[in-house]
């Protein structure tokens, strides 16, 4: 018999965690519960839950237990009706969220960032023990390994032939550079998303490096050394980092909250009548030797209608490039480090290709001349969302099998957060 996994939802204030729900799992059981406090972000939650019941196409059958009110948490330690803990939302308080989980033996999945101050770090270390000493385990919704020109860009890295190895790079020339931008004003599950004023609080959420570079930290590990665990006490080197704000007018603000005003806690990072958010952050490291930069940025609205992604990873005999094009959609493009080599080169990336279709079918490659672009099938790409859908089946399969976590992602966890927090320390002392 399948031992079911029970959800239990804590300060659900964020959508993602109602996006690990979207789609119906085999081993879930539909009935799930909700600890939290009634307000806003409680009943936006409750409204995509039931949205998700009620769609045309693959409409889920959850069912909600709430249990709400100012003394959530004392009951979520008390009554335990599930087994496993969903967690995404304010981000500072998300730490002690996972440790009381972890205390009562619960493995967590929770959402980006775990942590958003380096002073926070001994928690997470703290949090790590405590989850072996119970025998559970943390698990992160690291949305962006799913993401398929990232993972193509992995598996093209890993072949020697067509890659060789990495550069070494620059500060100023990194062998990895990888820049996201994000927009405040986006669709959610095909609805305008409303963005909680907190949001805008850097002490609760965090600056952008904090945030949403966690995934790029994450995936400077994948990428360059995958199926690794990276030592972040040895093996990295925080070398500089940089910080501007994104500068908001009060409508621009209010069209991303519904709010008429900034709210009295959000008085400290208005100036001159605008909201200065810390949505812009660089941070540039060693790793294992190879440089790395990443950048994180956030504008109000998206010219292309989402979210961008760029990567430029620097072989010693390719370069595999991450382009957004102009219908929004990011494409793989990989130039020989030495030109004369293109044929060469295109013909190796077409043998890996030929290698990659025999479990994905209908990939190509096409001859620019210069450079060659992998053609990715519609089949392969997913969304945004589904991509959750992704992350939630792995963590049911760890959940019934947690000795089959590779043993990789526990340090690489607490190297991923220590670049990110660090990040920010850096660049709060270089301003």
């Amino acid at each position: 018999m399948v031992r079911l996994l029970r959800l239990m939802t804590v300060a659900p204030g964020h959508f993602h965690a109602a996006l690990v729900q979207k789609r119906a799992l085999y081993g879930i059981d539909p009935r799930t519960h909700v600890y939290a406090p009634l307000d806003d972000d409680t009943l936006a939650h409750l409204a995509r839950i039931t949205a998700f019941n009620n769609r045309r196409d693959h409409p889920t059958s959850w069912e909600v237990d709430l249990r709400a009110g100012a003394d959530y948490l004392e009951r979520f330690a008390r009554e335990q009706p599930g087994n496993a803990v969903v967690l995404s939302g304010r981000n500072r308080p998300k730490i002690d969220l996972m440790r009381l989980a972890a205390s009562n033996c619960l493995p967590v999945i929770a959402d980006k960032p775990w942590i958003i101050e380096h002073s926070d770090f001994p928690k997470l270390d703290a949090l790590f023990k405590e989850a072996e000493l119970r025998e559970v385990f943390m698990w992160d919704m690291l949305t962006e390994r799913f993401e398929i020109t990232n993972w193509l860009v992995r598996e093209f890295a890993r072949d020697a032939d067509l890659f060789g190895s990495w550069q070494v790079g620059t500060p100023d020339e990194p062998a990895l550079w990888m820049r996201s931008v994000h927009f405040l004003k986006k669709l959610v599950n095909g609805r305008p998303l409303v963005r909680p004023w907190w949001w805008f609080d850097p002490t609760v959420s965090g600056e952008a490096m904090a945030d949403v570079g966690t995934h790029l930290a994450d995936l400077s590990m994948w990428i360059t050394a995958p199926d690794q665990a990276i030592d972040y006490a040895t093996q990295i080197q925080m070398l500089a980092a940089d910080r501007a704000p994104l500068v908001l007018t009060r409508e621009q603000f209010g069209a991303a909250t519904n709010l008429g005003a900034f709210p009295e806690e959000l008085r400290p990072y208005v100036r001159g009548g605008n909201l200065h958010y810390a949505g812009n952050n660089t941070a540039t490291y060693s790793l294992r030797g190879v440089h790395v930069k990443l950048e994180t940025a956030w504008g109000f609205e998206s010219p292309m209608g989402g979210d961008t992604h760029a990567c430029v990873a620097r072989g010693t005999k390719a370069t595999i490039t991450i382009r957004q094009q102009p219908s929004g959609r990011p494409e793989i493009f990989v130039t020989a480090t030495d030109p004369a080599h293109h044929a060469e080169m295109l013909d190796r990336l077409r043998g890996r290709c030929s290698v990659l279709q025999r479990d994905f079918a209908g990939m190509s490659v096409s001859d620019l001349g210069t450079e060659a672009h992998v053609i990715i099938p519609d089949a392969w790409r997913a969304s945004h969302e589904d991509h959750f859908a992704a992350v939630m089946d792995e963590f049911v399969r760890y959940f019934h099998a947690p000795r089959a976590i590779p043993p990789w992602e526990r340090p690489n966890a607490l190297a991923r957060y220590y670049i990110t927090t660090k990040a920010v320390e850096l660049a709060r002392q270089a301003s």
